[in-house]
């Protein structure tokens, strides 16, 4: 058989799997798009989810320290470079407990600004809720005050008219007390 044949006659696969071509992303933006398509190709398959990195945390201090050593001329040469490890660890879990203590700092002053802003908020919230229930109580009195002017007005129309109906009603009734009530239907 000749170099370039293959079994059954069929050309190789370019890519390897599933008869995909090789293709090299250039971009992120091209890599990201691959990738996409390979999850696409098979949607059933549960894509995998990375999961969050752990904070890093200093390994604890040990209980009870039985090589209790300094750097001093005394010891052995060997073991200056324990102590100069120890000494090193140390320092990185003080400088961790500092930070996370100035982070708890930082977050419970932003809780407390927040909860500051909040209170604020309907301190202020209430105070022109106050103010427009006072215009719109002004204005209700305002309307209510027209009402009763002009209710006032046309009263005293109506009394001024009724005053003349009256005087009316007394020169009929003088009229009519010359003729006979029963003849006039009044009682």
């Amino acid at each position: 058989m000749a170099a370039n044949e293959h079994k059954d006659n069929k050309a190789p696969n370019a890519g390897g799997k599933g008869g995909q071509p090789l293709v090299i992303a250039r971009t992120l933006a091209e890599a990201q798009r691959l990738k996409l398509d390979r999850l696409m190709r098979n949607p059933d398959k549960p894509a995998p989810i990375p999961d969050r990195h752990k904070q890093w945390t200093p390994r604890a201090p040990p209980e009870f320290v039985r090589d209790v050593m300094g750097s001093s001329a005394g010891a052995g040469s060997g073991e200056f470079h324990v102590y100069r490890h120890l000494r090193r660890r140390e320092y990185q879990r003080q400088d961790f407990l500092d930070k996370m203590s100035s982070r708890y700092n930082k977050e419970q002053a932003y809780l407390d600004k927040v909860e500051q802003n909040r209170t604020d908020a309907e301190e202020r919230t209430a105070k022109r809720r106050k103010k427009r229930e006072k215009l719109k109580l002004k204005k209700m009195m305002a309307k209510k005050a027209k009402l009763d002017s002009k209710g006032d007005q046309e009263e005293a129309k109506s009394s001024s008219s009724s005053s003349e109906e009256e005087e009316e009603e007394e020169k009929e009734a003088e009229d009519d007390a010359e003729v006979p009530s029963f003849i006039m239907g009044k009682k």
